[in-house]
């Protein structure tokens, strides 16, 4: 690990002007991600800002909505359990749950999660090639060991996957992020938070360097009841999901008034397809049209030797998450056995 130096910034205007006045600075909170990405010599910065004191940002708030504002240090066990969270957005209390270990969680902050790098095996390993660590000098996973890698969105320089279970959900409520700057406070929607790699796969997110997450905005609760977080993974618990559905259905009788899907472990960001939402729009809830819903999701896919499987196993991951939203009978993250 290299040598740096750190400070705690008592103010978010404080915290601002310290990564302004260092540009090789990074923020860290709960540490979970950055921490690790130091001692693997991947990330270096000479200066580390801890926002882990900043006074109003681990709070969970109403909002005049009827939404909530998750302070960006409330940590994934706090809003996780929180009965606001879990009463109206259940979805993404699931999803919570469904990631990393309990002590993970309890270390790990909403806006530390926002930003955990979309990473695989070769971006970990400072010895072998990678255009997400060192832009240009190539992507071995596209011919190499490529299991977890993704099947959408991908470019030549990048084929990484994000790793958020929340970010998943995050991206099917339609959250806002809202963030500061020198230039002030700006909101940033969910879909436009995570990028796709492009010719950039170095850069995660539309977050400027000098920006902080102050909160992130849930609009008003809906798909209390219709809803499931199904994640397929290789173990049942700390893995990274192959694939994971968030799946929130608004329903009337048996027909569907409206549909959110959002995708995780397949893409450089959560997967978000609206007009395939937009073909449930009526339906009533079936196979036929789930099966639909997902040719449209995964219309483009592309493996790379390893991970083909990924195709089929995403399409009926999608089927059985949306059967399981509407029949109202969400996926346990506690008994893990796909219902």
């Amino acid at each position: 690990m290299n040598r740096f130096s750190i400070a705690r910034p008592g103010s978010v205007a404080e915290a601002v002007r310290e990564v302004t006045t260092h540009p090789a600075a990074k923020f860290i909170a709960g540490g979970t991600n950055l921490v690790d990405l130091m001692k693997y010599d991947v990330e270096r910065p000479t200066h580390v800002v801890d926002l882990s004191r900043l006074p109003g940002l681990n709070t969970i708030e109403e909002t005049g909505e009827g939404g909530l504002r998750l302070g960006a240090l409330v940590s994934n066990t706090a809003a996780a359990y929180d009965e606001r969270v879990k009463e109206r957005y259940p979805l993404l209390s699931s999803a919570l749950l469904a990631g990393a270990t309990p002590q993970l969680r309890n270390a790990a902050t909403m806006g530390g999660n926002l930003l955990q790098r979309t990473r695989c095996y070769y971006f970990y390993d400072a010895a072998t090639p990678c255009n997400k660590r060192q832009p240009g000098t190539g992507c071995p996973a596209k011919d190499g060991v490529n299991r977890i890698h993704a099947i959408l969105g991908t470019s030549e320089h990048c084929i990484a996957t994000h790793p958020s279970d929340m970010c998943v959900a995050l991206a099917a409520l339609e959250a806002v992020v809202k963030v500061a700057g020198p230039q002030g406070e700006r909101s940033i929607p969910m879909a436009d938070f995570h990028r796709l790699p492009g010719n950039m796969p170095e850069k995660d997110t539309n977050l400027h360097g000098d920006e902080i997450i102050l909160a992130i905005e849930l609009p008003e609760p809906r798909f209390g009841k219709n809803h499931t977080y199904l994640k397929l993974r290789d173990r049942l618990s700390y893995a990274f999901a192959l694939v994971s559905v968030a799946a929130a259905l608004e329903m009337d009788g048996e027909k569907v008034v409206e549909a959110r899907i959002a995708l995780g472990g397949v893409a450089h960001k959560p997967w978000r397809v609206p007009e395939a939402e937009e073909m449930l729009r009526g339906k009533a809830a079936g196979r036929e049209a789930f099966s639909a819903v997902a040719d449209r999701i995964l219309q483009g896919a592309q493996g790379y030797g390893g991970n083909s499987f990924k195709i089929e196993l995403a399409h009926r991951a999608i089927i059985r998450a949306l059967s399981q939203a509407a029949a109202g009978t969400p996926q346990s993250q506690t008994d893990k056995r796909i219902q």
